[in-house]
């Protein structure tokens, strides 16, 4: 696949990341009363904007996923390659530690959080495979 069209990739990608951590701090800091993140009491985005992992460190976690989305669109649209790998591995590892917290401590999962995990997943491939050497640019 050319390069140009994973970086395509990569950009369209972000921006849905970008809106998924913009609609958690919004539900976190207006707590709307329709929560459309809302099914049950396991199936939920309470845990991540009212609960126990609403706060990463002091700041809000979503901020942590916004940040790291807007680093990544941006090194796909400077094609900075090392860049975007090394946000796409920081987002990664990130996404797999509020998974362990979100499944195995809180005993929730979070259907937006789970997009966002799956897109990481999917950008941190990509910045692999635009980082292999018969790439180098």
């Amino acid at each position: 696949m050319k390069e140009k069209r994973l970086f395509f990739i990569v950009k369209a990608l972000s921006l849905v990341g970008i809106l998924l951590a913009l609609f958690l701090l919004w539900e976190q800091f207006f707590r709307p009363a329709f929560q459309p993140c809302y099914v049950n009491s396991i199936i939920n985005c309470n845990a991540i904007i009212s609960g126990e992992g609403a706060k990463t460190l002091g700041i809000p976690t979503p901020l942590y996923g916004l940040i790291g989305y807007i680093v990544i669109f941006f090194s796909a649209v400077f094609q900075k390659k090392k860049l975007l790998l090394g946000m796409a591995t920081f987002g990664l590892l990130f996404c797999l530690w509020i998974a362990y917290r979100e499944i195995f401590q809180l005993h929730v999962i979070c259907p937006v959080c789970i997009l966002c995990q799956l897109i990481m997943i999917t950008v941190f491939s990509l910045g692999i495979v635009l980082n292999t050497a018969h790439n180098k640019k």
